[in-house]
């Protein structure tokens, strides 16, 4: 695993989510050092310069929890808190799920713990006859890469551009779906290059994701994505079970997840299954890429909570 850190004191191990890297979190570094923190965010598996396995089956969440235990062995440190963005945050919420022994406290951005349902995943996936929702999209080995890497710049303007809070509002579908890919067209058909770039990100930190981007491919971003199935099944002996270390959520009122259809109930009842969950704050006008979109107040908000532990 390759990583970046900065700062001494007890750990705060950031995780990235799809499709982006350790460099995601460049705006946390020298504030958790400044506050007495050591900070590192690997690149998770799959991504930058961190190995991504050739089998899909390599990519389950008890694998990517095992990474970041693997992770503290390395740092020789017994605890961490951990923070997670985006796919990040599930690997975040299950880590102090399964582990608590070794993440004492637990951030999640944009995501919040979504406890394993009883019903299978495929009978909730939403889908018309025209769009098929994407993370159904993404299943199909090489159909999302290619269109991601077809124009691989275009591909990251797009995805901050689309996913932040200064783009227009996401489309509903009338069964109050967000993010569905038409089926005529895949993802190229909605991923318009935009003439310019939000405030928060620059074309040099567009630079360093194309950079990676082109080398790696998306293939290990995506197979986090094809393994939701078996993540469910592997999950089932934990089902039910609660998140038992202190813990907050961070999200923006933009963010396309929020929109996800039953994502408030989710939220509003993730005390039952974060019982010491001690704050849940939504950022107005903020979008998906939480911790770059808003820097200040997510420093601020991760600096109080830990001061608090």
């Amino acid at each position: 695993m390759h990583l970046a850190e900065q700062g001494e004191g007890p750990v705060v191990l950031l995780c990235h989510g799809f499709p982006e890297l350790w460099y995601s979190w460049r705006h946390q570094f020298e504030a958790l050092a400044a506050a007495g923190f050591h900070a590192v965010a690997p690149d998770m598996r799959g991504y930058g310069q961190t190995d991504a396995p050739e089998a899909i089956d390599q990519y389950t969440l008890l694998h990517l929890v095992g990474d970041v235990v693997g992770l503290l062995d390395a740092l020789n440190q017994e605890t961490a808190v951990i923070v997670g963005h985006d796919w990040g945050a599930p690997v975040a919420w299950h880590a102090a799920l399964l582990r608590p022994d070794r993440f004492r406290a637990v951030i999640g951005l944009s995501v919040p713990f979504i406890p394993r349902g009883q019903v299978h995943p495929d009978r909730s996936v939403p889908e018309t006859e025209e769009t098929v929702f994407y993370q159904s999209y993404f299943q199909s080995p090489g159909v999302a890469e290619s269109e991601y890497e077809h124009d691989v710049r275009a591909s990251v303007r797009s995805a901050f551009y689309r996913g932040s809070g200064d783009a227009p509002r996401a489309p509903v579908t009338a069964e109050g779906h967000v993010f569905m890919v038409p089926r005529q067209g895949g993802l190229r058909a909605i991923q318009a290059n935009p003439p310019s770039l939000p405030p928060w990100v620059t074309e040099a930190d567009v630079d360093i994701y194309v950079e990676n981007f082109k080398r790696t491919g998306y293939r290990g971003g995506l197979n986090w994505y094809r393994n939701i199935e078996r993540n469910w099944q592997l999950l089932a002996p934990f089902s039910g079970s609660k998140i038992t270390v202190p813990a907050m959520l961070i999200a923006g009122d933009r963010d396309l997840v929020l929109g996800f259809r039953g994502m408030d109930q989710v939220i509003s009842n993730l005390r039952n299954d974060v019982p010491k969950l001690q704050k849940t704050l939504i950022l107005p006008g903020c979008g998906h890429w939480t911790q770059q979109e808003r820097p200040l107040e997510v420093n601020q908000a991760i600096i109080e909570f830990l001061g608090r532990l």
